[in-house]
């Protein structure tokens, strides 16, 4: 039914207008205890074979929904009914801004991918902190992804960064440092060891601070050469950090100015995945992302040893139950494997030499 109305009606419309009415609607489901409940009950994963814990945070399932959706985290509990084991929410920056022109968002469905610019809009790290001191109804484990405001120097980003984790670090579950959008200059300079260290060790010392310890990790790009790859690697041992989210979009396409996200990125993010492997072997959570569109792309990143999936542009090709449904595929094949996620993570993975 959804890709019926996909490819009559919502291709059709401006994919930013149909971004933003979703995100109303989710938002006013999670204002609807009863409702969310209920779709609770029926759509998310409760198989406790699907169960995992990464960095001392129990996930019912290892598939979640990536930062670019819910950037003011306005339905993080609407998005957990729907079948997602956790939500990242944001990019979130310390001051409000507008993010880039429009248009800024495009789909190019022939290859079931995004391009996006949208420039971290979002109403700042205060407004978000108030909607996630709000009283959960359902459960949710929510991460939240910081970044760098626009019109903040270089310079001065650590500061910009420090902000953001202050508001929101007490309030999540896990804390992600954004250095790889393609969508702010600059940004992605910050990737650049010398210039991350300092910028981590701040943030993470605002982390370590809150009463229970907020997990902090780092979010890299698709687009850094192999030997950038080991160094971040290397220096999130080095401070000790909890994780990697491998990997934001990339700028290496064809087509509109901005970062492409969807099936393209899945090549990139799987050699990404399995070179940090090799590089940490089971020191540090490994996040998967890019191009992920079924199970089997689930369960490849598992067994190349994430321990936590995430998407975004396939739920825009297959609907609100897409996370439902891969949870649901995902238990059935666990099953009849006899095995576990947790006991799937890193089988195929060659051993740290």
């Amino acid at each position: 039914m959804y890709r019926l109305l996909f490819s009559q009606v919502l291709r059709r419309l401006d994919a930013e207008a149909v971004h933003h009415a979703t995100v109303r609607a989710l938002a006013l489901l999670s204002t609807l205890p009863l409702l969310k409940r209920l779709l609770h009950r029926a759509l998310a994963p409760s198989d406790p074979a699907l169960r995992v814990t990464a960095f001392g945070v129990h996930f019912p399932g290892p598939l979640g929904l990536a930062a670019g959706f819910d950037k003011d985290a306005a339905c993080a509990e609407a998005l957990s009914a729907f079948g997602f084991g956790h939500v990242e929410v944001g990019t979130i920056t310390a001051h409000a801004q507008p993010g880039n022109p429009r248009p800024r968002l495009f789909r190019d469905v022939r290859r079931r991918a995004v391009i996006n610019r949208m420039g971290f809009n979002n109403a700042g790290a205060q407004a978000a902190a108030r909607r996630l001191r709000r009283t959960r109804g359902v459960p949710v484990v929510v991460g939240v992804n910081i970044g760098k405001t626009k019109v903040v120097p270089e310079s001065e980003a650590t500061a910009d960064y420090v902000t953001s984790a202050k508001e929101l670090a007490p309030l999540a579950d896990y804390l992600v440092v954004n250095v790889s959008s393609p969508n702010t200059p600059g940004l992605r300079n910050l990737q650049a060891v010398e210039l991350l260290r300092p910028l981590l060790a701040a943030v993470k010392e605002v982390a370590d601070s809150t009463p229970r310890r907020t997990p902090l990790l780092v979010k890299i790009a698709p687009d850094l050469a192999d030997d950038d790859v080991d160094a971040v690697a290397d220096l999130a041992l080095e401070l000790g950090l909890d994780g990697i989210i491998a990997t934001n979009t990339t700028i290496r396409h064809s087509g509109e100015t901005g970062g492409l996200s969807g099936r393209p990125l899945k090549e990139r993010s799987i050699e990404v995945l399995r070179r940090l492997r090799a590089r940490v072997g089971d020191r540090l959570t490994l996040v998967s992302v890019g191009g992920v569109e079924d199970v089997d792309d689930v369960w490849e990143r598992l067994l190349a040893g994430a321990t936590l999936v995430q998407g975004y542009t396939g739920m825009i090709y297959e609907g609100p139950l897409w996370a439902s449904r891969i949870h649901r595929r995902l238990s059935r094949r666990l099953r009849r494997h006899a095995t576990t996620v947790p006991e799937l993570i890193g089988r195929t993975a060659p051993d740290r030499g």
